[in-house]
């Protein structure tokens, strides 16, 4: 049970990791906490988010919809490589999922398929939402896939984690697709390999 990292610490361990970061706002009180708690958390969730233009995505993220307040995730991976900080505490990106992919992730085992949405992983989750169509043609740019991995690696290596403890979206909640266009068994090779 790991309690989630202050926001001091969060912006520490991407930097740290060396990712260029661009705080927004008062990203570090912006949250959902006035629904549930956050925390205990146990991984990364990565999102692609079906949309173009790193400005519209930003704010998209950080603002939300009127159907889904934001922010919508903790970071903006842009295509450039810079993660965008828009939030910090619990955020609506992953939804509910399923609680053996959770008790999987916990356990840094190999994820089963995710069969019901019966588990807030909001509470759970750390979330990169990353700039892409996800229409799975979109190419990813180096710079940006190395900044997932990068981002992905600094809060496993903060916390203990393994790479087992990244997972994507798909895998989380029946039905959604995301992050499509690079698996999500590829960036957890690269991100057993940063954190040796």
């Amino acid at each position: 049970m790991a309690p989630p990292m202050s926001a001091g610490a969060f912006l520490d361990a991407l930097r740290d990791e060396g990712v260029r970061v661009v705080e927004v706002g008062d990203w570090r009180e912006h949250n959902r906490n006035h629904k549930g708690p956050w925390g205990p958390v146990h991984g990364v969730m990565i999102h692609h988010t079906a949309t173009a233009d790193a400005e519209r995505t930003v704010r998209l993220c950080r603002d939300g919809r009127p159907d889904l307040p934001g922010p919508l995730c903790h970071g903006v991976v842009t295509k450039d490589g810079t993660v965008h900080l828009v939030g910090h505490g619990r955020a609506n990106h992953a939804g509910l999922g399923d609680d053996d992919v959770l008790r999987a992730v916990i356990a840094e085992k190999t994820l089963p398929l995710d069969r019901e949405a019966n588990t807030d992983g909001n509470r759970h989750f750390y979330g990169f939402e990353c700039e892409n169509l996800g229409d799975g043609e979109e190419p990813w740019p180096q710079a940006q896939l190395e900044a997932i991995v990068k981002a992905a690696a600094a809060v496993c290596r903060r916390h203990g984690w393994s790479e087992r403890s990244v997972i994507g979206h798909a895998e989380w909640q029946p039905g959604k697709v995301d992050p499509r266009g690079f698996s999500t068994a590829w960036l957890r090779d690269r991100v057993r390999d940063r954190l040796k």
